[in-house]
C-alpha cells in the first residue's frame, strides 16, 4: 500500500503562513481577514458532496495574530444558511458582540448579509479555533487560531524546530442538517458520523482514501510542535504517533507544566499542544485519531491516520500504527487528565480564586418529552438543572444591553430542584423537566464555584462543557456523587489546570472556579452538538461593574438585525 500524502498542500502551508506571519512589525498590529461562506463541492469516501466552507476550504483558512492584536474578520454570507462564528477560546472582554454564538451575542448573518468581527487578543497566546456556531455547520465550518506570543517572549519550553497544525474533525455521506432534522422528526439521535479526519482527510484505513491523507516529513533529530483542535462535533478521541512519545506544554491556549505521554485525550472544544522529537529509526509512521467512550453508547469507533514521515523515506514503505488505548480505557482518561496542571511560573501565574462568594451546583441529565409525531412516541432531551434550555429569537446580549423585557428570566436555579442518588441505579422516570430561557445573574468580579455533576437519567456520560467569555480553573474532579463536606479537602488550589473546555467525566463530577470579571451574557454548553441540540445549555448574565472600563462595550453598527 503505497501513500502519497502531497506534503505541500499539508506542511509547507502552515509553515508559509507563519513566516508570512512572523514577517510582521512587533508593535500591536491589526490583521484583517475576508471570510467568504459559500457551498463547494468536496469529494471523501468515494463520494462527493457540497459542503459549506469559508474561501472554499475545508478545514477553512487559520488566524494568524499576535498577543496585543487587534483582529477584524469579516463575514459575507453566500451560502443558504444563517450564519455565526465563534472564535473559541478568545475571551471577548466587555465584547460579547464578537463571541459570536447566535440568538446568544448576535443574531445570524442571513444570506447575503456581512457582518465585522472585531476584537483584541488580551493576555492570550497558544491554539484555540473558531467554528460556526449555528445549527450543526461546524460539521464543516472550522479553523485554526494561532495566537503567538508577544515579540521577544519566548516560549516556556524548548523552542520547536517547525509548527504543524493537526485539526480532528468528523465525516458524514450525507447532508449533515438533513440527516440532523430527519433524526429529530424521528425523536431519535442522527446517525453518527462515516469517518473522522485529520486536517479534512481520514486516512487510508477508509476506501477511496490514498490523495486524502495527511502527511507531514520530518527530519531525524528535530523537534516539532504539534497544535492539536478536535474540531469533532461529538466525539472525545485519542490521538498517537506510533512509537513515539509527546511532551504536553499547553491546553486551551494556557500553558503547562511539561509531562510525556504516549497518547492524549482531547474532547470536542480542546486544545492541546504537544512537542515530538523525530528520534526514532527513520521510517514511516501513522499518527491516528479514535474515539474514547465508556458509556453503553454507541459510536463511529473508526480510525482516521495520517502519516509521520521522515524525509528521504519512499512512500512503499509500509507505515507502523500506534498502539492507542482502548476506546473504553476510563483508567487512562482519568490518569491522563489528572497530569494536567498549569504551569504556575513567575511569568504565568496560576491566579486560583481561594475564596468563593458564588457556590453552583448543576446536575447533567437526559429525559424524555412527550412527541406523538416520533417513532417511540417521544422525542430525548438534555437539562442542567432539571432545565432545558429554549433558544430565544433575538439575541440575549441585546435584550441585556436594551433591556428588552420578555426574552429570558434570571433564575436559573443554583441547585437542582430536587437531591437524588446521582449516579445511582438508572432513572428512567421523566423527573419533569421544565423548558425555558433562564440565565444565572453573576455579580461583576465575584468568584464563582461550580460543579458540574454527571447523572443516571436515562444512562451517564462524558460532557465536554465549554464556557464562553472565560477560562476557569479545574480544582477538583471525581467518580460518583459530588460530596460537598469531604471532596472539597481534596482540591488543588496551587496549580489546577485552566482552560475553556472541561470534560464532566461518565457517572462522576467536576469543579471548576472563576473570576466573574467580564460583563456580558456568557453561553455555557455542552460541546457535543447532539447534546447542545437537546438543551443541554445555559448561559450566565455577568453584571457590569463600577468602573469606566468595567461595563459592555456600545454594540457595532453592523450587528446583524434579528
Amino acid at each position: 500500500m503505497a501513500i502519497n500524502g502531497d506534503f505541500v498542500s499539508k506542511t509547507t502551508l502552515f509553515l508559509v503562513g507563519l513566516i508570512a506571519f512572523i514577517s510582521f512589525p512587533a508593535e500591536a498590529a491589526v490583521r484583517k481577514y475576508q471570510f467568504d461562506i459559500q457551498v463547494k463541492n468536496v469529494s471523501r469516501l468515494c463520494h462527493a458532496k457540497p459542503i459549506v466552507t469559508v474561501n472554499g476550504r475545508f478545514p477553512g483558512p487559520t488566524i494568524y495574530a499576535r498577543e496585543g492584536d487587534r483582529v477584524i474578520v469579516n463575514v459575507t454570507n453566500h451560502a443558504k444558511y444563517n450564519m455565526s462564528i465563534h472564535w473559541h477560546g478568545l475571551k471577548q472582554y466587555r465584547n460579547g458582540w464578537a463571541d459570536g454564538p447566535a440568538y446568544i451575542t448576535q443574531c445570524p448573518i442571513k444570506t447575503g448579509n456581512s457582518y465585522g468581527y472585531d476584537f483584541n487578543v488580551t493576555g492570550q497566546r497558544g491554539t484555540l479555533w473558531w467554528h460556526a456556531h449555528i445549527l450543526w455547520l461546524r460539521a464543516t465550518v472550522y479553523g485554526a487560531i494561532v495566537i503567538m506570543p508577544k515579540q521577544g517572549m519566548p516560549y516556556p519550553f524548548p523552542k520547536p524546530n517547525m509548527e504543524q497544525l493537526v485539526v480532528l474533525g468528523e465525516w458524514w455521506h450525507k447532508d449533515v442538517e438533513e440527516i440532523v432534522k430527519q433524526g429529530n422528526n424521528m425523536g431519535l439521535p442522527p446517525n453518527m458520523s462515516d469517518a473522522h479526519t485529520i486536517n479534512g482527510k481520514p486516512g487510508p484505513l477508509f476506501p477511496c482514501s490514498e490523495k486524502y491523507t495527511f502527511a507531514m516529513e520530518v527530519e531525524s533529530g528535530k523537534t516539532y510542535l504539534l497544535r492539536i483542535i478536535n474540531a469533532a462535533l461529538n466525539d472525545e478521541l485519542f490521538f498517537a504517533i506510533a512509537s513515539h512519545n509527546m511532551t504536553v506544554v499547553e491546553v486551551d491556549a494556557v500553558y503547562t507544566k511539561p509531562f510525556v505521554t504516549q497518547a492524549i485525550l482531547i474532547a470536542p472544544g480542546q486544545t492541546t499542544n504537544v512537542l515530538i522529537q523525530a528520534n526514532q529509526s527513520p521510517g514511516r509512521y501513522f499518527l491516528a485519531a479514535r474515539p474514547f467512550m465508556d458509556a453503553p453508547i454507541p459510536v463511529d469507533n473508526k480510525t482516521a491516520t495520517g502519516i509521520f514521515q521522515y524525509n528521504g523515506i519512499p512512500n512503499t514503505v509500509l507505515p507502523t500504527l500506534p498502539q492507542l488505548p482502548a476506546s473504553n480505557d476510563t483508567d487512562f482518561a482519568l490518569s491522563y487528565n489528572k497530569k494536567l496542571k498549569s504551569l504556575n511560573s513567575a511569568n504565568f501565574p496560576a491566579n486560583v480564586p481561594l475564596k468563593v462568594d458564588r457556590k453552583l451546583f448543576y446536575t447533567v441529565g437526559f429525559g424524555k418529552d412527550s412527541c406523538p409525531t416520533c417513532v417511540n412516541g417521544t422525542r430525548i432531551l438534555a437539562s442542567l438543572n432539571n432545565i432545558s434550555f429554549v433558544m430565544p429569537k433575538i439575541g440575549l446580549l441585546q435584550a441585556h444591553y436594551f433591556n428588552i423585557s420578555g426574552v429570558f428570566r434570571t433564575d436559573f436555579p443554583d441547585k437542582p430542584p430536587k437531591p437524588f442518588n446521582y449516579t445511582g441505579a438508572p432513572l428512567t422516570a421523566n423527573l419533569g423537566t421544565a423548558h425555558g430561557t433562564r440565565l444565572s445573574k453573576i455579580a461583576f468580579n465575584s468568584t464563582v464555584e461550580l460543579v458540574l455533576q454527571d447523572t443516571n437519567l436515562l444512562t451517564v456520560e462524558s460532557h465536554p462543557f465549554h464556557l464562553h467569555g472565560y477560562n476557569f480553573f479545574v480544582v477538583g474532579t471525581g467518580i460518583g456523587n459530588f460530596d460537598p463536606v469531604k471532596d472539597p479537602a481534596k482540591y488543588n488550589l496551587v496549580d489546577p489546570v485552566e482552560r475553556n473546555t472541561v470534560g464532566v467525566p461518565t457517572g462522576g463530577w467536576t469543579a471548576i472556579r472563576f473570576r466573574a470579571d467580564n460583563p456580558g451574557v456568557w453561553f455555557m454548553h455542552c460541546h457535543l452538538e447532539l447534546h447542545t441540540g437537546w438543551g443541554l445549555k445555559m448561559a450566565f448574565e455577568v453584571e457590569d461593574g463600577k468602573g469606566a472600563d468595567q461595563s459592555i462595550l456600545p454594540p457595532p453598527k453592523d450587528l446583524p438585525p434579528c
